[in-house]
C-alpha cells in the first residue's frame, strides 16, 4: 500500500517498488516501482508514468525518460491508498512488471542495464511516500 506522506506538496506522486540485483550495500541496483497517484490522473501523460524501471547509479529515471521516452515506463490502473499486488519476473537481461494479478505485464524491459548477477532484493519507498509491504515472496529461477 502506498500514499503520499503527510505534509508533502500536492505534486507528490508516491513511489513504491522492489529493487533487485542489489550490489555492495546498494551501490548498484535495478528497480521496478509504481506511482499510484498517477494511475487515475486526469492528465494522460501523467498516467503514462504510472510504472517505472531504473538502474542505479548510471540509469536513473530522468536519463531513461530523456534518452528513450516511453520505453522504461508505462500506464497501469492504480488506486492511491489501496493494496497493490506487484510481481516482477527477471531472467537474464529481461524484466517484466505485473500489477494486481494481471496475466500480462504492464511494463517489459528487454535490456536491463546491469549485467545478470546475483544480488539482494530490497523493498523500496521513494521520497515523500508512506509505503507498506505485506506477503513478500522471492522465488529463484
Amino acid at each position: 500500500m502506498n500514499i503520499p506522506a503527510p505534509g508533502v506538496n500536492e505534486a507528490a506522486r508516491g513511489f513504491i517498488g522492489i529493487a533487485f540485483r542489489v550490489q555492495s550495500g546498494g551501490s548498484k541496483l535495478e528497480l521496478f516501482y509504481i506511482r499510484p497517484t498517477n494511475g487515475r490522473a486526469d492528465d494522460q501523460l501523467r498516467r503514462n508514468h504510472s510504472t517505472q524501471y531504473e538502474s542505479f547509479p548510471d540509469w536513473p529515471w530522468n536519463r531513461l525518460r530523456q534518452e528513450s521516452p516511453g520505453v522504461y515506463e508505462s500506464y497501469t490502473d492504480l488506486e492511491t491508498g489501496a493494496w497493490t499486488k506487484l510481481k516482477i519476473v527477471v531472467s537474464g537481461t529481461k524484466g517484466s512488471l505485473y500489477v494486481n494479478g494481471a496475466a500480462q505485464p504492464c511494463l517489459v524491459v528487454n535490456d536491463l542495464k546491469l549485467a545478470p548477477a546475483k544480488g539482494a532484493v530490497a523493498l523500496w519507498v521513494g521520497p515523500g511516500t508512506d509505503g507498506y509491504f505485506s506477503n513478500l515472496k522471492v522465488v529463484p529461477q
